[in-house]
C-alpha cells in the first residue's frame, strides 16, 4: 500500500493568519525562498573580540521578513562547534539589495556575497574578523536502519504508517501516526522546517514527535533562539535542550532518540518514570532525562504501548529516513 501523493503547484504555502501586518508564507524550496534567505544562516571564521588575538567565532543570521534581520555573534564558534553557550553579542539590521548591515552595542557586521566582516561599532577602522557562510550537516544524516529495525518511511512505502501523505518529491508530510506501538526503542528521523520569515515563535515551522502520543519532543524553526522547552529539541513544558542545535530552516536535521517507557505495577500504578536521551544533529541535548509526566496535550500515561505521532500544526514540515528499532524490555 502506498500513500496518495500530494501535488503542490507552488512550493510557497499561503497561510491564513497575518503576522505583524505581513501575510504568513511558508517556503519549502530554497530556489523560491527569496533574497532574504541567501543571507540567513550560519557563518564561521575568526574575530578579534579584544586585544590583538583573534579567536574562533560563529554568526547566526535570522530573517524576520521584509528585509529585516537579527543576528548573534558567538565567541568560540557555532553551537555544538566551539561556542560556550553563553558569550554572544546581539545584532539587528536591514538588507539593502545584495548587502546586509547588522549593528550591535560592540560590533557591526556587514555581509555581502556570503562573507561577513566584523568591525567595532562606531569605528571605521580595519576589520576585526571575517566569517564565511556555511551549511552544516548532521553527523547522523542518512544513517541506515539496522537489520532488525522497522523502516517506517524511506521515500515510498507507507505500510507502517497511518494517514501518511507524501509530496511529489517523496517526502513525508506532517500529521502521521506509526502503525507499530512502542515501549523501549531507538529512533532515527530526519526533518526539515519551512522558511517562514514573516512568522515568529510557535507559528514558525511547528510540529512535534509525540512519543506514545504522550511525550512531545518539539519540532520548530528555532534557529538562533534561546533554546526553551517549547523550541526545537525541547521536551514540551518540561525541559529545554542543553544546547540549541537547531539549524536554519530548509536545512535537513536529525533526531536520534533513545526511549525507555514508564513502568507500571499489576494494579497500573507507575513505579518508574519514562527516560529519554535525544541527539539533535548528532549532539546530545538530553541525556537519560526522567520524564515526570505526559507533556502538554499528550495522552495520559499508562501501561499500554502506544504509537508515535508526527504532529500536524498546519505548517509544512517534511520528514524522511524514519526508522525504529525496538529494544527488548529489561
Amino acid at each position: 500500500m502506498r500513500a496518495i501523493p500530494v501535488t503542490c503547484f507552488l512550493s510557497v504555502y499561503l497561510l491564513a493568519a497575518i503576522a505583524g501586518g505581513q501575510e504568513r508564507v511558508a517556503f519549502t524550496d530554497i530556489e523560491q525562498a527569496g533574497d532574504d534567505y541567501s543571507f540567513q544562516g550560519e557563518y564561521q571564521g575568526v574575530v578579534r573580540f579584544a586585544g590583538k588575538v583573534k579567536s574562533r567565532a560563529g554568526l547566526q543570521v535570522i530573517a524576520l521578513g521584509a528585509g529585516k534581520f537579527r543576528g548573534s555573534l558567538l565567541a568560540g564558534g557555532l553551537a555544538g562547534a566551539g561556542w560556550d553557550g553563553e558569550t554572544q553579542f546581539e545584532l539587528t539590521g536591514d538588507r539593502s539589495g545584495q548587502q546586509l548591515a547588522l549593528r550591535g552595542d560592540l560590533f557591526t557586521v556587514s555581509i555581502e556575497a556570503g562573507i561577513a566582516r566584523v568591525t567595532p561599532t562606531n569605528s571605521h577602522g580595519k576589520s576585526w574578523g571575517r566569517l564565511k557562510r556555511i551549511v552544516r550537516q548532521s553527523v547522523t544524516m542518512g544513517m541506515p536502519a539496522p537489520k532488525e529495525a522497522v523502516v517506517l518511511f524511506a521515500g515510498e512505502e507507507t505500510e507502517q504508517l497511518i494517514d501518511a501523505r507524501i509530496t511529489d518529491e517523496g517526502l513525508l508530510m506532517e500529521g502521521v501516526l506509526t502503525r507499530p506501538v512502542v515501549t523501549d526503542f531507538r529512533l532515527h528521523l530526519e526533518f526539515r522546517t519551512p522558511f517562514m520569515p514573516n512568522s515568529l515563535g510557535q507559528a514558525r515551522g511547528n510540529s512535534g514527535v509525540y512519543i506514545q502520543q504522550r511525550y512531545e519532543v518539539q519540532v520548530l524553526d528555532s534557529f538562533g533562539l534561546a533554546g526553551l522547552h517549547n523550541e526545537c529539541g525541547g521536551i514540551y513544558r518540561q525541559r529545554p535542550p542543553q544546547m540549541n542545535m537547531a539549524l536554519p530552516p530548509l536545512v535537513w536535521q536529525t533526531y536520534d532518540i533513545y526511549f525507555r517507557a514508564a513502568r507500571f505495577s499489576d494494579t497500573n500504578q507507575k513505579t518508574e518514570n519514562a527516560r529519554i536521551t535525544i541527539y539533535h544533529n548528532g549532539v546530545a541535548i538530553h541525556s537519560n532525562y526522567e520524564l515526570t509526566s505526559k507533556t502538554g496535550a499528550g495522552k495520559p500515561e499508562g501501561p499500554q504501548a502506544m504509537p508515535i505521532l508526527l504532529q500536524n500544526h498546519r505548517d509544512p514540515v517534511r520528514f524522511r529516513n524514519f526508522w525504529l528499532y525496538h529494544i527488548p524490555a529489561q
